[in-house]
C-alpha cells in the first residue's frame, strides 16, 4: 500500500514537470510580452565608434584642403580668372582622389551657419590686419555685397579626413562695383572660423609687402608647423613674377605650399594654397 502511494505521488510529480516544460516557456513569454507590448522603453547602449573621434591638425587640415582645391577644374578667384584662365586650366593638378563639393545641406551644431559667416569673416579679417597681414584700409565684408556657398573637402579614399569650408566672394552681380581696397574671394573654416586663402585688392605694390613676415604672421594664426622656403626652377609656378613661395609638412609624405603673391596693375595681393 505504501509502495503504490509512493509510486502514485511520483507519477503525478513527473506528470507536473511535463506539463510545466511543455507549457511553462509559452506562459512565461506571455506574461513578458504583457510587461513590453505597446509600451516605450528607453534603453542606454554604447554607440558605434563611441570613444574614437579623428581631428584632423592644422596642418592636415591644410593639406586636405589644397588637395581639394587643386581637385577643381575652374579657377579659385574670379580675378585670379581673368589674369591667367588659360594657364589655370592647362596646368592645374587635377586629383580624383579627393573632392570639393558643395555642401547643401544645413551646417551642423559645430559649423558657422551661413548668418555667422560674415560676422565671423570680419572678425579674421580684423585679425590678420593687426597681424600685419592685411593693411588697415581693406573693408569689412557685407551680406549684400558677397556670395556664400558652404562646401566639403572630402579624401574620397579616407572619408573620415574631411572638413568644411565656406567660399566668400565678391558679387558679380554688381556691374563696374568699386573692389578697391576689397577683400575679393577668401576660404573660411567653416568650424574653427579662420582664413585659409584670400585674394584681397589694396593700394599696396610688391615691394611693400615682406612675404616672409606675411607667411611667419599667417602660420602663427593657422597653428602650423614652421614653413620652409620653396624653391624650383619652374617658370610656370605662377603668371606673375611677384611670389614667393613656402612648403609646410602635409599629411604622411604629402606637403602643401602656400604662396604669398601679387597681381601687378589690378593690385591684388593673394595668399593660395596649392
Amino acid at each position: 500500500m505504501k509502495i503504490d502511494k509512493k509510486i502514485t505521488i511520483f507519477l503525478l510529480f513527473t506528470a507536473f514537470c511535463l506539463v510545466i516544460s511543455i507549457w511553462g516557456p509559452e506562459a512565461l513569454a506571455r506574461y513578458k510580452d504583457k510587461g513590453t507590448l505597446n509600451k516605450i522603453q528607453a534603453q542606454t547602449v554604447e554607440a558605434a565608434g563611441e570613444g574614437y573621434s579623428y581631428k584632423l591638425n592644422a596642418n592636415e587640415k591644410l593639406y586636405i584642403l589644397s588637395r581639394c582645391l587643386s581637385s577643381q577644374t575652374e579657377p579659385e578667384s574670379e580675378s585670379n580668372a581673368m589674369a591667367h584662365v588659360e594657364d589655370s586650366m592647362m596646368y592645374q593638378d587635377i586629383d580624383e582622389s579627393y573632392a570639393f563639393v558643395a555642401n547643401y545641406r544645413s551646417p551642423s551644431a559645430q559649423e558657422i551657419t551661413d548668418e555667422q559667416i560674415y560676422e565671423t569673416c570680419n572678425k579674421a579679417l580684423n585679425f590678420l590686419k593687426e597681424s600685419g597681414i592685411l593693411p588697415q584700409e581693406v573693408k569689412e565684408v557685407v551680406p549684400q555685397s558677397y556670395d556664400t556657398t558652404l562646401y566639403s573637402a572630402i579624401d574620397v579614399l579616407e572619408p573620415r579626413n574631411n572638413m568644411a569650408v565656406w567660399k566668400l566672394s565678391l558679387s558679380n552681380s554688381h556691374v563696374n562695383a568699386d573692389k578697391g581696397n576689397r577683400l575679393i574671394d577668401a576660404y573660411i573654416g567653416a568650424e574653427d572660423g579662420k582664413i585659409y586663402e584670400f585674394y584681397a585688392r589694396t593700394s599696396l605694390m610688391w615691394e611693400d609687402i615682406d612675404a616672409d613676415a606675411v607667411i611667419d604672421a599667417w602660420s602663427s594664426y593657422m597653428n602650423l608647423s614652421s614653413p620652409e622656403p620653396y624653391e624650383s626652377d619652374n617658370p610656370l609656378l605662377e603668371t606673375t613674377p611677384y611670389f614667393k613661395k613656402y612648403v609646410f609638412p602635409g599629411m604622411g609624405e604629402g606637403r602643401t605650399i602656400v604662396t604669398v603673391g601679387f597681381y601687378e596693375g589690378i593690385n591684388e595681393f593673394f595668399l593660395k594654397i596649392s
